[in-house]
């Protein structure tokens, strides 16, 4: 299919989906639960500008849009010394001073100043792996040794110790373009699954042996299957059960003990026909469906694969925009899927932590005679840097959901930057004639607030909010939905 083909049927698909958003989203999301996770922490990932040298900033303005937390991957290939040479240097893998210090340098800078702006992290050690640690020993990600990575993660976990709130283990480890092979030969054996199980094993006691107490995560497995044998995606419920050692009935094998992990991480971006999408095969897990990913946890935790009643942690999350016009959507649904993901999160007592992915936009490669294959999923634009209406929803995120009644919805609303009980404006505007004050509404004491109001036809929503400083913050208009 031709690139304009491809563009022709997003669009028609985007304009269905719009029409089943507008009218039926009550019927989709439910309305929170009195024990709704009120406790969900907000990592946030920004890599160009966190590990560029110079975090302050990019870290002020993270910490000023009320994140608490910042995640970083970690390369392994980044930090080890001769990371394309065929043979193994001689040197003490687990001894973190035998490790370049210019490879640690931009995580040391940005660990740092995260801690000295009392933020927590989130640690991903991950790959590429040095080629002189594959069986290859050609690329970066195919049968990287588990041996060699454990001993890596002793070294990473001496240096940084307890200035890391989470760890979690090799990111999206369900994606053959970074863990090869995805199969064993020609047969339908999840190869990668194996290799991931023995490969985050390593590292967990590799960190227990550094003296490591904090939270370590099992899974950080992105949403989506694709077919492709080499460079696809196995869905991450199938491939959960595979590194668990289960069968599709969640039956383990005898052959394979309980993973020790204090959490699951996921990945569940939505696709571009939003976060209501409910995705046919029942073994993906976007942000519509998280549900699925609780059952599978709590089954294979029933099974004595997984310790009991886990919590997941979303520490990866963001919705796609244009310039993308393949896998975006406008700025304003940008802004309103956004939001409605963290509805949908916060809905759900078993997540512990939401996440935003990026804070700016990475350069297209369309100039290069690509489409797009990067993420368009910032609060600003790449170009000029401008901010998208998600930047202010990230701070002051709203949704209003339809409720039995016609005449009546029902806000959902957060303070992020407030971290306590604070007070918000509530505005309605009705078919563009002027905004008109609802009246104040207090939050609780996490920031977070619920409300039914009158509704009728074409009336839209925002949220003022003044900041301890004084600077009063317009939330962008929202519909009901």
């Amino acid at each position: 299919m031709s690139l304009s083909q491809r563009l022709k049927e997003n669009a028609l698909v985007r304009q269905r989906i719009l029409l089943v958003v507008v009218t039926c989203l009550a019927l989709f999301i439910p309305v929170a639960a009195a024990n709704a996770s009120t406790k969900q922490f907000t990592t946030f990932e920004a890599p160009s500008e966190l590990l560029n040298g110079n975090p302050g900033p990019t870290l002020d303005e993270i910490k000023a849009l009320g994140a608490t937390a910042i995640r970083i991957q970690m390369p392994w290939n980044t930090i080890a010394p001769s990371p394309t040479a065929k043979s193994t240097p001689s040197f003490n893998q687990t001894d973190p001073d035998a490790y370049p210090a210019a490879g640690w340098a931009p995580y040391d800078a940005a660990i740092k100043a995260a801690r000295q702006r009392g933020m927590k992290v989130l640690l991903t050690i991950t790959g590429g792996a040095p080629y002189w640690a594959t069986s290859t020993k050609k690329d970066s990600i195919t049968n990287p040794s588990t041996t060699d990575f454990g001993k890596f993660a002793t070294a990473v976990g001496r240096r940084y110790g307890k200035q890391i709130s989470y760890w979690t283990i090799w990111n999206e480890p369900n994606l053959g373009k970074l863990l090869a092979p995805l199969y064993k030969g020609k047969t339908s054996t999840l190869a990668s699954a194996t290799t991931y199980r023995n490969l985050y094993l390593k590292a967990y006691s590799g960190l227990h042996s550094a003296g490591i107490s904090a939270p370590i995560l099992f899974g950080d497995l992105a949403p989506r299957a694709n077919s492709s044998r080499t460079t696809g995606t196995i869905a991450p419920l199938a491939f959960l059960r595979a590194a668990l050692c289960l069968d599709k009935n969640y039956k383990k094998s005898s052959k394979c003990g309980k993973i020790p992990t204090q959490g699951i991480s996921l990945h569940p971006y939505p696709p571009a026909n939003g976060p209501l999408f409910v995705p046919p095969n029942k073994d993906e897990v976007t942000i519509g469906v998280i549900s699925r990913a609780v059952t599978a946890v709590d089954k294979a935790a029933k099974a004595g694969a997984l310790p009991a009643h886990l919590s997941l942690y979303l520490d990866e999350f963001g919705v796609q925009s244009y310039p993308d016009k393949i896998q975006g959507v406008s700025p304003a649904l940008q802004s309103d899927y956004r939001s409605i993901g963290e509805y949908m999160a916060y809905s759900n007592p078993r997540i512990a932590s939401f996440s935003q992915y990026l804070m700016r936009d990475d350069a297209d490669d369309i100039s290069a005679g690509h489409s797009y294959g990067k993420f368009e999923s910032g609060l600003r634009y790449y170009a000029g840097d401008k901010k998208k209406p998600s930047y202010d929803s990230f701070r002051t995120p709203l949704v209003a959901n339809k409720t039995k009644s016609a005449s009546k919805a029902s806000l959902w609303g957060f303070v992020r930057p407030a971290h306590k009980r604070t007070t918000v404006t509530i505005q309605y505007d009705d078919k563009g004639h002027s905004w008109t004050t609802l009246g104040k509404q207090a939050t609780n004491s996490a920031g977070y607030f619920t409300r039914t109001v009158a509704q009728k036809s074409g009336r839209v929503w925002r949220l003022l909010w003044k900041s301890p400083a004084g600077t009063t913050f317009t939330g962008p208009t929202k519909a009901e939905h």
